[in-house]
């Protein structure tokens, strides 16, 4: 099983600890992971602000960068929902096959459903507040969405449990959204900000020192409202956690 481990942009210029997190982690899982040491932004951003044209040119080199690998694992589930759910369709318009949105995944949801670990060797004595980001639950289903009415999950839950000493919380309303939405936080900053307030009580009335989840861009959100108003609950990405002691 090869692997090629996609970092998107925010995470290599301000989270980088998260993607060492997961190298190390897929390497002790035993997955022969690899990074293609050219990729680029997924063009995420610049579809969601409407410019799906110059988004192209970079999907065209991420099927560059990964078509030769069995999986393709990243540490961003809204990178991945991207890539998954949006790639097929711009690259359509080029007349251009796309192979990854086939075989790409979010770490956690890679570790949970193909791997299917049933151990980890890690310790992270804390509590922690999980939070699901839209979509990592509504696109790639790492969680039940609470409108279906379906039997709650969380694979997030159940990696986290495989770790010794946390603390497993979540917050009243599990999967509101926090208010990031990448171009919704800068064109409409001031209901962003709120969503993000509201959010964030909800997380620290569980009593948790941490928030974590899945997507650095939502946590950087929260952060960020958080150490403005210097509340006291601190942030890490799910990835960290299921690395602890690597």
């Amino acid at each position: 099983m090869k692997v090629g481990l996609f970092i998107p942009c925010y995470v290599n210029a301000i989270y980088p600890e998260v993607g060492i997190a997961s190298y190390k982690l897929l390497d002790y899982l035993g997955v022969d992971v690899d990074y293609p040491i050219d990729q680029t932004c997924c063009g995420q951003p610049m579809a969601n602000a409407g410019f799906e044209d110059e988004a192209v040119p970079l999907a065209k080199n991420f099927e560059e960068q990964f078509y030769k690998y069995d999986y393709v694992v990243a540490p961003s589930a809204s990178c991945v929902a991207f890539v998954k759910e949006t790639h097929p369709r711009l690259l359509k318009k080029e007349k251009h096959p796309c192979q990854s949105s086939g075989k790409i995944y979010d770490i956690c949801e890679f570790i949970h459903d193909v791997l299917k670990v049933k151990s980890l060797p890690g310790r992270f004595p804390h509590k922690v507040s999980v939070h699901n980001s839209c979509h990592g639950l509504r696109e790639l289903h790492l969680a039940s969405a609470s409108e279906l009415n379906i039997p709650r999950y969380s694979k997030i839950k159940d990696l986290l449990s495989l770790v010794q000493g946390v603390q497993i919380l979540e917050p009243n309303k599990v999967d509101e959204c926090c208010g990031f939405g990448g171009m919704f936080a800068i064109e409409e900053a001031s209901v962003s900000v709120c969503m993000g307030q509201d959010k964030i009580k909800n997380h620290i009335a569980t009593g948790a020192e941490y928030v974590t989840g899945a997507d650095s861009s939502c946590l950087m959100h929260m952060k960020g409202i958080v150490d403005r108003e210097k509340l006291p609950i601190k942030f890490i990405h799910v990835v960290q956690i299921l690395a602890a002691g690597l």
